[in-house]
């Protein structure tokens, strides 16, 4: 019978240095490196590695060093995985080889910068190890923070977002993201500076950006993004977007007013696309409707004016009226700004005096057609006609001629403004004009309150809709000869168009 103890096990560190500069080490990671038996690190092939240099100070002569060095960095390689079979194959001998010393009993500490489940290399042996051995993650003062404290601006502010990002994302994927960000540090940078540089271009953020390179290091640079020549910037290196909250504008900034007509969706945030999130947060001034400006968060600074649903040409009249005086204005509007809506108002005002040089920029947002047609199936699958139902700004002769020409042409109908506490015998002579050529077994959806706490879908045809169960939070979607309804298997009902159309004869 062995009667011997088992060896025990050693502990696994991961050891958060912090952004590079050794006095911003925290105690614990002193404490760590000072007790540890094993100290290993990671570095590139030509053996330097910025992580021992950062805690070097705190080794000593009988500490066991394990340099893990990459096989490949930004290069090219011949393993039959390329780049990633090749880490996958590296990351696995690496966590071997520490896995030797934690049975042996020794207890390990991985040096990470800045923090070490921050974008850091020890999280590979981390997931590899932590599962078998006792471990500890010591956290870093992370290089995001470094930069914010090295430019003295605040990253955010009150109810700001930070977006933290790699700079390897494609081109596009960065703009989108960089476009509906409060504030945002892009990592990573080095050979995707060019990228990193034309996506803040395309988000309308480059005059926000700063460029911060080796944060609290030795050959600290900090610069205007915008002025970075792309060929000096290393790996370790980030752009930075501030808050935006408190910032003053700049000379060319104030001298160029703009009003911005901007599509929230049809209900709150979940609606907004990147590129209407970033025209509200650079807004100095929101105007529209009150109960879609409820929509938009409050911004520290941003003056908000609210009106009247029926004051369109007066609201745009404002709004460029304070572009005039160098204010960058966003116009709100429910769904898109082009559908029935505000953008109409804007560019009529607008092109006419003394508005003419006023920019004016439309920013598009998710109809109501669309929403409710997602929420219904696919019953927008072929061509389909736009209607609004309300006679205020055109003849109801207008509405039935065009309600015959839809119904004529087979089209599927979407439509607007169905019904209101004013407006109450529109849509039932709506219907009797679709009655005169299609099937009274047509389908017809009514979505009302899309994206809102009161959200509804009911499936009617054309001759079991009751008008007075609708009202002006609903709008109707009416199909065509070719549209279905069916039951599906798991309880849902979807109604769909086919895209193809059957051939005469």
């Amino acid at each position: 019978m062995n009667t011997q103890a088992a060896q025990p096990v050693g502990r696994l560190y991961g050891v958060g240095l912090g952004p590079g500069d050794p006095s911003l080490m925290t105690v614990r990671a002193v404490e760590v490196i000072a007790g540890a038996d094993v100290i290993a690190y990671h570095s590139a092939r030509h053996g330097r590695s910025i992580a021992r240099s950062i805690a070097e100070r705190h080794l000593r002569p009988e500490h066991i060093e394990e340099p893990l060095v990459y096989p490949v960095t930004t290069e090219t390689t011949d393993h039959p995985g390329g780049y990633r079979g090749a880490m996958e194959e590296f990351y696995a001998e690496a966590a071997a080889r520490l896995a030797v010393h934690l049975d042996a009993g020794r207890s390990v500490a991985v040096l990470a910068e800045g923090d070490p489940m921050f974008y850091g290399s020890y999280m590979h042996m981390h997931k590899r190890l932590a599962d078998r051995y006792p471990t500890e993650v010591v956290p870093g003062v992370t290089s995001v923070s470094a930069a914010a404290a090295r430019l003295g601006r605040p990253l955010v502010e009150g109810e700001e977002v930070l977006t933290v990002l790699p700079g390897t994302l494609p081109e596009d994927e960065l703009a989108a993201r960089l476009a509906s960000a409060d504030s945002a540090a892009v990592m990573k940078l080095g050979r995707t500076f060019p990228a990193v540089r034309g996506a803040l271009e395309r988000a309308g953020r480059l005059a926000d950006a700063h460029y911060v390179e080796r944060a609290t290091m030795g050959g600290e640079r900090i610069a205007p993004l915008a002025d970075v020549d792309p060929e000096s910037v290393p790996y370790f290196s980030m752009a930075v977007l501030p808050s935006r909250i408190d910032t003053p504008p700049t000379t060319d900034e104030r001298a160029k007013g703009e009003v911005t007509v901007v599509g929230l969706g049809p209900a709150g945030p979940m609606w907004l696309t990147p590129q209407a999130r970033s025209a509200l947060a650079a807004a100095e001034d929101l105007v529209g409707y009150t109960t879609y400006m409820d929509r938009v968060p409050r911004r520290p600074g941003q003056r908000r004016h609210a009106s009247d649903n029926r004051v369109e040409a007066e609201r745009a009249e404002f709004a460029l009226d304070l572009a005039r005086r160098g204010r960058r204005v966003a116009v709100v509007s429910s769904g898109d700004p082009g559908v029935f809506a505000m953008a109409t108002a804007v560019l009529e005002a607008a092109s006419a005096d003394p508005y003419l040089d006023v920019r004016v920029r439309v920013v598009p947002g998710v109809t109501a057609a669309q929403s409710a047609a997602a929420l219904a199936g696919a019953p927008l699958g072929h061509d389909y006609a736009v209607v609004s139902l309300s006679d205020r700004l055109k003849p109801w002769r207008i509405i039935e001629e065009r309600l015959r020409a839809a119904s004529a042409g087979d089209l599927v109908l979407a439509l607007y403004n169905p019904a209101s506490h004013s407006r109450r015998t529109q849509l039932e002579s709506a219907l009797k004009v679709l009655l005169e050529t299609r099937a009274p077994e047509t389908p017809v959806v009514v979505a009302r309150d899309v994206g809102g706490p009161e959200q509804a879908v009911r499936f009617h045809t054309l001759d079991t809709l009751d008008p007075a169960t609708v009202d002006m939070r609903c709008i109707l979607l009416v199909g065509s000869s070719q549209t279905r309804t069916v039951r599906r298997g798991d309880g849902t009902t979807v109604v769909w168009t086919p895209r193809d159309y059957p051939s005469e004869g």
